[in-house]
């Protein structure tokens, strides 16, 4: 069974990092969960890295607010799928340090990127790189977006 690992550069990143928690566990997904800084824990940072495609993981979702550099440097390390977080801390531009310092990747060095604190779908983009290869898990991702379908329709009934 795949697995992915969720990184942050710090415990406070965490509130925004459990969406992708949780989601990733309401698909039946294994998560580890971890803090790696990539300025305060470089030699960890590195080590991750280079080794997390042999420790049964599929993705990394890797949050990180401020500058920002964790995503792209486990990207730069990794050859596993890397989905970058940006969140919105207290040394933040408003989150604007952060979404630019994770999308402006270089030619070769991808992150998918969601919204500022958009952990949640993080964890849906991942469950859906999973499910590309991993029949239960596509299963599971259909059944939730026909909830969301219904959501909407549900939604709509209270307004007539």
């Amino acid at each position: 069974m795949s697995k992915v690992g969720i990184i942050m550069g710090s415990k406070s990143d965490l509130p925004v990092m459990q969406q992708a928690i949780d989601i990733l566990k309401g698909f039946d997904i294994d998560v580890e969960v971890d803090i790696v800084s990539a300025h305060r824990t470089p030699e960890k940072l590195f080590d991750y890295g280079k080794h997390a495609h042999t420790r049964g993981f599929a993705v990394i979702i890797a949050g990180a607010g401020g500058a920002a550099h964790l995503p792209g440097m486990i990207a730069s390390l990794s050859p596993l799928p890397v989905i970058g977080v940006p969140v919105k801390s207290s040394n933040s531009i408003d989150g604007w340090d952060s979404v630019l310092s994770i999308l402006q990747m270089p030619g070769g060095v991808p992150v998918a990127t969601v919204a500022l604190n958009g952990a949640k779908n993080a964890g849906i983009l991942a469950a859906q790189i999973i499910g590309a290869s991993d029949k239960c898990i596509l299963d599971k991702i259909i059944v939730y977006k026909q909830g969301l379908e219904k959501m909407v329709h549900e939604s709509a009934k209270d307004l007539k």
